[in-house]
């Protein structure tokens, strides 16, 4: 008989779909990347969860608002890489142009909207924007497993 292989631990998990370009779909990519995370071992109401919550609902209202093309959905994809202390989140959609945070306007007060990615920037670790197979980009932003330190 021969002896049992040691097996290495799952330090990644993924979860992804499809979802409706529209508000509705954005939305239940917040509530389902939340819940996921939740299964995964990252707390409800954590800042991490927050913080990822936050980042989802801005790339995929981004998808909806600005990346869809009718009759074609957008995608979510989470990566949960413990080794690596990140949660990768990416979505993509079918639309060609790639989006660029705007300039800081002079009084925000004047803008309607327009800030989501700059809310990224600042929630995110890492975030940018890549080809995907087929026609579209992904949009994607690493945030950070540990929670930040809170200052004395």
């Amino acid at each position: 008989m021969p002896a049992p292989h040691a097996q290495e631990a799952v330090t990644v998990s993924v979860f992804a779909l499809r979802l409706s370009a529209t508000r509705r779909g954005a939305r239940l990519a917040r509530r389902l990347a939340v819940h996921q995370l939740d299964l995964w071992g990252v707390p409800y109401g954590s800042v991490v969860s927050e913080t990822v919550a936050l980042v989802v609902a801005e790339l995929s209202a981004n998808a909806v608002l600005h990346g869809r093309v009718p009759g074609r959905d957008f995608a979510l994809r989470l990566r949960c890489d413990r080794a690596a202390g990140v949660v990768r989140v990416e979505v993509s959609d079918t639309h060609p142009s790639r989006p660029e945070p705007p300039a800081p306007a002079p009084d925000p007060a004047d803008t309607d909207g327009g800030r989501g990615l700059l809310l990224v920037e600042a929630l995110a670790d890492r975030w940018g924007v890549t080809e995907r197979i087929g026609p579209g980009k992904t949009v994607w932003a690493e945030c950070a497993l540990c929670e930040p330190p809170f200052p004395a």
